[in-house]
């Protein structure tokens, strides 16, 4: 079992609102490249998908469910087909999107538990949980030619070091796909 982060980031490291949902001021910043710098499997999830498990945080898991089970291209059937835990105290109907169940109990717990492959999309307070923990095994990063100076930062400065490898490196028309692992102990 490994646990991959997948996260859209600015040059200097924001994650915070790439799509705009969250109406902050510089959100939406991953649109201003285009459609075909986000669609389809851009974090090359292919079959991990097939046999892992989405971890969602709540506002990442209600934003998804008003966007995944609308979309009929053969990546969306691959998402929506995923099973899919959702780490939330106060969410207690998912039955929006299939295949959505809450997070039985303690989030660390619950992974360290789980059998398939983890993938962590957005839910940066579930990646900041384990991060404290340890728990991450892959980075896959979608990088935007983008400065915001202010907003959440996946590394957030004061953190412990974090030695990773890079597994990948892509360049697509404006942004860099990346796939860093821990580095060899």
């Amino acid at each position: 079992m490994s646990v991959i982060v997948i996260q859209f980031t600015t040059l200097d490291g924001i994650v915070s609102d790439p799509d705009g949902s969250a109406g902050t001021p510089d959100g939406g910043w991953i649109l201003r490249y285009g459609r075909d710098e986000i669609d389809g499997d851009k974090f090359r999830l292919g079959g991990i998908l097939d046999g892992g498990v989405l971890l969602l945080g709540r506002r990442t898991w209600e934003a998804f469910s008003r966007l995944w089970p609308a979309r009929a291209d053969a990546f969306a059937a691959r998402m929506n087909a995923a099973p899919k835990l959702v780490a939330s105290r106060t969410l207690t109907d998912v039955s929006a999107w299939a295949n959505s169940s809450v997070l039985d109990g303690d989030l660390v717990d619950a992974v360290k538990r789980e059998e398939r492959d983890v993938i962590v999309i957005g839910s940066l307070p579930v990646v900041h949980t384990l991060m404290a923990e340890d728990m991450v095994d892959e980075y896959r990063l979608i990088t935007f030619p983008t400065l915001l100076g202010t907003g959440d930062r996946l590394f957030p400065a004061g953190g412990p070091p974090v030695h990773l490898e890079c597994l990948t490196l892509e360049k697509a028309a404006h942004t860099v796909f990346a796939r860093y692992g821990r580095a060899a102990r």
